[in-house]
């Protein structure tokens, strides 16, 4: 089924004393939308954060204006989609890249990450929902893969519940904090 991915959602935390507050409590809102230039600086933070830099593919040395021309390319095979607060402060990410090579344009790589003190609060799943419905419904993707540190439990549940299988383990496979790590590869057919 199609979402609306510019829907508001609940938000990771709660505000005291808000306009429309039940019992001093208010649940505050997020959208899920396309990724634009604007949101290039707020990725950046993303991805820097301690608790996610960790587990994202990327380097201390990565800069704003990389993400923004990244943003900036046209590319029919790259789709990104933010989770943005109402001020638009990015809270989580996805990244959805399919193959160029015609013999396997049916299949697509996935990337996500979340803000530290937003995990484990829905926004993970609602990106990945978002994400799926797309290669699902609208790209009509037959595979879509990931790969993902072996020590990171919590991603791989969640990806386990959308039908995600692990492959295969590719050993030492890439550094983190000056170790080398397990990474292990995933990936989920036909929408199932």
């Amino acid at each position: 089924a199609a979402h609306d991915h510019g829907a508001e959602r609940p938000l990771c935390g709660r505000v005291q004393d808000g306009p429309h507050s039940s019992g001093g409590d208010r649940t505050m809102t997020y959208a899920i939308r396309p990724a634009g230039p604007e949101d290039a600086s707020g990725i950046t933070a993303l991805r820097r954060m301690p608790g996610v830099f960790e587990q994202a593919a990327s380097l201390p040395s990565d800069r704003p204006r990389r993400m923004e021309e990244l943003l900036r390319q046209p590319g029919q095979g790259r789709h990104v989609l933010v989770a943005v607060s109402p001020d638009n402060t990015v809270l989580g990410l996805v990244m959805l890249t399919v193959e160029s090579n015609p013999r396997r344009r049916h299949t697509g790589g996935l990337g996500i990450m979340v803000r530290t003190d937003c995990q484990g609060q829905g926004i993970g799943t609602a990106l990945l929902e978002a994400v799926l419905d797309l290669a699902d419904n609208w790209l009509m993707l037959h595979r879509v893969e990931l790969e993902v540190y072996a020590d990171n439990g919590d991603a791989i549940r969640l990806y386990q519940r959308f039908g995600f299988e692990t492959e295969g383990r590719k050993r030492e496979a890439a550094v983190k904090a000056g170790d080398y790590v397990d990474m292990l590869v995933m990936a989920r057919l036909g929408n199932r």
